[in-house]
């Protein structure tokens, strides 16, 4: 997968939905994270781990681990350390550690202080011990250790076999971790284990966000600044609403003027309860609104773990401290969410009516997306919500808001999420979807929604949800503002179907691309089949394809493995199954571990062919390590060769660090010859959301991929200089756009010619992210090569059901 923004590796507090993902998203970046488990502990345990300490927001100034014992006895520290590692570790990435001393009393706590922030103004209780572990607010790895020496362990698996390690917490993405990382931790939440120490050896079960409460061995501490544990407490004995209302709390920006601030009895009615999940809450909206349009009179009410005690319709009184919550923690690059964390909550009375619903159609949201600051953060900037949809929802944060009839521009995927469009007339394709045209062209009228109720729906791109969708406003750095609906409405086909491909003429060399999204032996036969008959049926059984992502020969298990015959001969049966052709292939085994991708993966390119229509010149010396190049053959007939293929291009360049290396071969077809360069360019995890408080976002992930268009840029034009004539097809997944500076790159000098760019703007796609149709994979083709026939099938991207996130696409060559 291959998404515009990085949900990078996305960590989030499980708001929307639970996710036990990934992100190795296309091409890497979407990586599945080993387990690590160890035995349950009866005794000792890490109890709380708060990265947060000293943060933007956060009332305690250090960062701590809480250890707890459940047993009996007293648990002797000597000689014992907690060490921490970052989320994703590297190779070269070391644990840090603090040595304990002391002990654990039965029942009892053990405080370890940790690093101190800028901010903040409580200190932590008196800790058992202190050491300068500067931990991650969101994302890292905490582990009690039976020694004080550091650990060396760096996969989950690995760690689970180490017997040093007597308790082990991963949180947010974190790569090591038991079972699935906790969530919830950010500048203004820990991740905490219950009062009871249950330890299942699942993080994601065992350990949820809360307000931080550091205790130590003394018992002295336990109550966070903002109150403890966010759960409802007993009815207040004084229920008349206080002088603060929501729309005060919410202010005319993006972050709460009460922020870290206690608040005391803040009227609302409830209109949407999250009672699943380690994100649960209520949402309550004042009935009696201001005049201002850039307040928002609604707020989300963190209850943690606990089910909120609450219903829909009952008026309520809230005391409770104000923070501003970061999905993904506020390194990440999203907007944050007001939130009242730590709640007192009365109920005042029940079965009362609704705030209406404010309806959202074509006209309601401004056309412009974001305020633009050269790409500073746009939160201290006052909200502008006439002028910028980003502002017009931070505006209504929480509210209740309704869409009626609206088309479907991302067809619903695995987690429930369903992207519309409120504009039907914005970049609309000729299928239904909308099209990205441009970075300063983002869609404004796009909107996730996922339903609150466990309402599901599977939509694909072009139907219509008819009569209303009314639900919740929120916030997540999947995508961004997000309807988390209490109704939805009804879909309606479009009637998309797949796209067929022309089939090439007798005297035409037909070459497709295909990314087949981490292809391995692993993968039920179904998904073999189903790629098997997009290559057959749709693409009309091409002359050469060139593949992305197929992995080793095992999948994801790290194992050293790296070929892929078994792979690939399970695919080519799958083709000559569905009547296909006896595809032969080509490919490098990549080094272990070298080329990014899903761990233990080792994705890699690979050219299938046909032999009974093109041959492959086959010329040893290519390998992992070898750079592949153009020579001549120094006779009166001189023609261009290469020095070997198949090769890969400049595989020691920093160009192609933790990505695949360009495939490069040479054909025959009917006495002419033909280079061919497929390409998986590195994954755009890294870059800043779109939706996000950097405006425009910096594009981090961008500079590896000019480096890489740089690489194949010139190896194209050396071939070119030495043969005007050469006809090279370069292809793949550039995981970016045909407007973008590594595709300027690529074309630089007038040697290759983006195909994408010969169709008309409003069918340039091969991949649907959230909500906007986009390119990221091509075709582009030398000048000796005229009049090429192309086309991109849309297959895949614009269907709830897919075999692959991306689209095919094809090309003919006379």
């Amino acid at each position: 997968m291959s998404p515009s923004i990085p949900p990078a590796l996305r960590g989030r507090r499980a708001r929307i939905v639970a996710i036990t993902l990934p992100i190795g998203i296309a091409g890497s970046l979407i990586a599945l994270p080993l387990t690590a488990q160890a035995t349950p502990s009866a005794d000792a345990v890490i109890a709380e781990v708060y990265g947060g300490g000293g943060n933007s927001g956060a009332t305690f100034t250090n960062d701590f681990i809480e250890l707890g014992n459940s047993g009996t006895g007293a648990f002797d520290l000597s000689g014992w350390s907690v060490q921490y590692l970052s989320g994703s570790p590297t190779a070269t990435t070391k644990w840090s550690v603090t040595p304990l001393a002391g002990a654990i009393p039965a029942g009892g706590s053990y405080l370890v202080e940790e690093a101190k922030g800028a901010g903040g103004d409580t200190p932590l209780p008196t800790p058992d011990a202190t050491g300068t572990l500067a931990l991650s607010a969101s994302s890292g790895t905490v582990a009690l250790v039976h020694s004080t020496t550091a650990l060396t362990c760096l996969t989950a698996d690995d760690c689970a076999a180490d017997t040093a390690i007597k308790d082990l917490v991963g949180f947010g993405t974190a790569a090591v971790r038991e079972t699935t990382p906790a969530t919830g931790a950010d500048n203004t939440h820990s991740v905490t284990r219950d009062a009871a120490l249950r330890d299942t050896d699942n993080n994601s079960v065992d350990l949820s966000g809360a307000t931080p409460t550091p205790r130590n061995s003394a018992g002295t501490g336990g109550e966070g600044p903002g109150g403890g544990e966010p759960t409802p407490t007993p009815t207040p004995t004084d229920t008349t609403p206080g002088d603060v209302r929501i729309h005060d709390i919410q202010g005319a920006g993006r972050i709460s003027p009460y922020v870290g601030k206690s608040v005391t009895n803040v009227p609302g009615v409830v209109t949407a309860v999250r009672s699943t999940g380690t994100s649960r809450g209520f949402w309550i909206q004042d009935t009696k609104p201001d005049k201002n349009a850039a307040t928002s009179e609604a707020v989300f009410v963190f209850t943690g773990s606990t089910t909120p005690q609450v219903r829909v319709g009952d008026s309520v009184v809230v005391s409770a401290k104000v923070v501003q919550y970061y999905p993904g923690g506020q390194s990440s690059g999203a907007q944050s969410i007001t939130e009242l964390s730590g709640p007192t909550t009365a109920v005042l009375s029940s079965g009362n009516k609704l705030p209406a619903a404010e309806v959202v159609n074509a006209k309601t949201l401004p056309d412009t997306y974001a305020p633009k600051v050269k790409g500073l953060n746009i939160e201290p900037l006052a909200l502008k919500p006439d002028k910028f949809t980003l502002d017009w929802f931070a505006s209504r944060e929480g509210m209740l808001l309704q869409i009626g009839e609206s088309r479907v521009v991302g067809a619903s995927n695995s987690y429930g999420e369903t992207w519309i469009t409120t504009k039907p007339k914005q970049n609309p394709t000729p299928r239904g979807g909308t099209v990205y045209t441009g970075y300063d062209d983002p869609n404004s009228g796009r909107l996730k929604l996922i339903s609150l109720t466990g309402d599901s729906i599977s939509a694909n791109v072009g139907d219509t949800l008819t009569g209303d969708s009314t639900g919740v406003l929120d916030y997540s750095n999947y995508g961004g503002y997000t309807l988390q609906t209490t109704t939805l409405g009804k879909v309606t086909s479009g009637g998309l179907t797949p796209q067929v491909a022309k089939k090439g003429a007798d005297d035409e060399l037909s070459v497709a691309t295909y990314n087949v999204e981490n292809l391995a032996p692993t993968n039920a036969q179904s998904k073999f089949d189903r790629l098997a008959d997009g290559i057959v049926t749709n693409l009309a059984s091409p002359d050469v394809v060139s593949l992305e992502e197929i992995q080793d020969n095992n999948g994801s298990k790290d194992d050293g493995t790296v070929a892929a015959d078994q792979t690939l001969a399970k695919f080519i049966a799958a083709i000559k199954a569905k009547g296909g052709p006896a595809y032969e292939y080509r490919s490098i085994d990549p080094q272990d571990k070298a080329d990014g991708g899903e761990p233990g993966g080792n994705i890699r390119n690979v050219f299938l062919f046909n032999p009974k229509r093109v041959s492959f010149i086959d010329r040893p010396g290519g390998d992992a390590t070898t750079a592949v190049k153009v020579v001549t053959s120094g006779d009166k007939n001189q023609y261009v060769s290469l020095s070997a293929s198949p090769g890969r291009i400049a595989p020691a360049s920093d160009a192609w660090k933790s990505s695949r290396k360009p495939l490069v071969g040479e054909f025959d077809f009917r006495g002419q010859r033909i280079f061919i360069v497929g390409n998986h360019f590195n994954s755009k995890g890294g870059d800043q959301p779109g939706h996000g408080v950097f405006q425009p976002p910096t594009l981090g992930s961008e500079t590896q991929r000019l480096a890489q268009a740089k690489e194949v840029n010139g190896f194209v034009s050396d071939l070119i200089s030495k043969d005007k004539k050469a006809k090279v097809v370069v292809l793949g997944d550039l995981n970016d756009y045909q407007f973008s500076k590594p595709l300027d790159k690529l074309t630089k000098g007038g040697v290759l010619t983006d195909l994408v760019n010969t169709l008309p703007v409003n069918q340039r796609y091969s991949y649907v992210y959230d909500g906007n149709s986009q390119t990221l994979d091509h075709i582009l083709v030398s000048p000796a090569i005229k009049k090429p026939g192309y086309e991109i099938v849309h297959i895949n991207a614009e269907f709830a059901d897919q075999a692959s996130d991306h689209d095919p696409q094809v090309v003919r060559i006379k």
